[in-house]
């Protein structure tokens, strides 16, 4: 591995959440701090998360520090701050009826912060599990007569999914992740949620905050087709790189090894988050549950190899 373009192995920071539970320690091991554990925050420069690197010459410091003064590990991009936040989601309850302002809207309403584009990798979920994507308001006006009067069932669009499934979360998308679903999220680098709905829990003892206007502002009515944020990935051929989305804020690619895989990128760095297996990155070992970033590009040919599965 060149020692001026390091793989930078990155300790991740866990979160407590009211519907979160255990799996993250007891499926990947991570130190988990209670078994309401809902969000791994794995590769993130974010204020409210900022993660450290574990290993190296950057042993220590944390990847917004990096962002700022070796922007090199990244392919010198002209951005201000880190980009992207890495997720993995451990619902053991229903997550809030949500929603996601786009870059104009939180940079007026938010004080300056990134919008929230976001994609889902279901690692694991139920079977006939289902998700809130989208709604059936078929106009602004409607939309708000619906929320209003609180008439979820009949707003709320539920999608059926399954292991393998991917969905493309665009802001303006009223969307929730349910029980019992296991997620890896991409997202733009922001902690801006707008809640519509919360099913009426108490947190502390109270109702936890509703964000009613400024969902109604950024809410995209009518939605778009479900057909248009969903894919099915869990027959994908091995040894394939397979691009899954493309868009303004990232690309997620998904890859099975079954053996040696070699591939030559041109991005300015990669962000990888093994969920399976044990094997090799570039010489060095990795397993289920090991986050990386910095996997620099600028035509570089990266091996992988996968001893067992």
């Amino acid at each position: 591995m060149d020692n001026q373009n390091p793989i930078l192995f990155l300790e991740p920071i866990l979160k407590e959440n009211i519907w979160g539970g255990s799996r993250l320690h007891t499926e990947f091991g991570y130190p988990a701090p209670s078994g309401h554990t809902g969000e791994c925050w794995g590769i993130s420069a974010h204020p409210n998360g900022d993660v450290k690197v574990k290993n190296g010459r950057f042993a220590g410091r944390k990847l917004s520090e990096l962002w700022s003064g070796h922007r090199e590990l990244f392919g010198n991009l002209p951005i201000e701050q880190f980009p992207l936040l890495v997720k993995i989601i451990d619902a053991n309850d229903d997550l809030s009826i949500q929603v996601h302002p786009d870059d104009a809207y939180a940079n007026i309403h938010e004080h300056g912060s990134l919008g929230k584009t976001e994609c889902w990798y279901m690692i694991d979920c139920p079977k006939d599990a289902r998700l809130v994507v989208g709604h059936h308001a078929r106009t602004k006006d409607e939309l708000i007569s619906m929320i209003h009067e609180k008439q979820w069932d009949k707003l709320i669009r539920q999608v059926p999914i399954q292991k393998g499934d991917f969905i493309q979360i665009d802001p303006g998308t009223i969307h929730a992740i349910t029980a019992g679903c296991l997620v890896l999220e991409t997202q733009q680098s922001s902690d801006i949620t707008y809640r519509v709905y919360d099913y009426g829990r108490l947190a502390d003892g109270r109702p936890r905050q509703l964000h009613i206007e400024k969902s109604i502002d950024v809410i995209t009515a009518p939605a778009k087709n479900t057909s248009d944020s969903l894919q099915h990935l869990a027959a994908l051929p091995e040894n394939v790189w397979h691009e899954i989305i493309s868009c303004p804020y990232y690309k997620v690619f998904k890859l099975n090894v079954n053996g040696t895989f070699y591939m030559r990128q041109n991005d300015p760095f990669f962000n990888v988050s093994i969920l399976a297996g044990s094997g090799h990155v570039c010489g060095c070992p990795v397993k289920k549950a090991t986050i990386l970033s910095s996997l620099t590009g600028r035509d570089r040919s990266h091996g992988m190899e996968r001893w067992n599965r």
